[in-house]
């Protein structure tokens, strides 16, 4: 480890992606009525679903072992991405910042699968008939990293083809 750190520091966005999740999630609770969409725009209405499986209910429909699996995978992931932010030098800032949004992300998921069972959705985005999977902040933030990781790997690898030719 260098004397400059770590990029653990960015242990403060995954807290704040988090809370900002479980926060909305539970306003949601609040507000809305189970399966009853709230209109906000023509594409775009918040609608409080629960999801027993993983991404698109990816096995929503099994007999509840899912629960656990799904569990067990988010803590796993979890505590990689720790270790990952850990030994990644506190000067850089694309991959941390992709990590931390991922592991805040995870979190919130597993937050509601360990209490409730299931995870709240309450985001809905449509076109007409066509409805996108609900979703929720922790979705989003994941899929952010996930975008932000594959442009890095991109981009690392077009700098060290980059440094073999020169």
């Amino acid at each position: 480890m260098s004397k400059q750190g770590s990029a653990i520091i960015w242990l403060w966005l995954a807290a704040l992606v988090f809370v900002l999740d479980i926060a909305t999630k539970q306003i949601a609770e609040a507000f809305l009525n189970y399966g009853e969409p709230v209109y906000l725009l023509p594409v775009l209405d918040f609608t409080l679903l629960y999801n027993k499986g993983a991404a698109f209910s990816f096995l929503a429909n099994e007999g509840g072992w899912q629960r656990w699996f799904f569990t067990a995978i988010s803590l796993v992931v979890s505590i990689v991405l720790i270790v990952w932010l850990k030994k990644l030098p506190r000067t850089q800032l694309w991959l941390p910042i992709a990590l931390a949004l991922i592991l805040g992300g995870a979190l919130g998921n597993l937050f509601d699968r360990v209490l409730f069972g299931h995870v709240i959705d309450f985001i809905s985005v449509h076109w007409e008939k066509s409805y996108f999977p609900a979703f929720n902040i922790a979705d989003s933030a994941i899929t952010v990293g996930a975008i932000m990781m594959a442009i890095d790997i991109f981009l690392e690898g077009k700098r060290e083809a980059q440094q073999k030719a020169s």
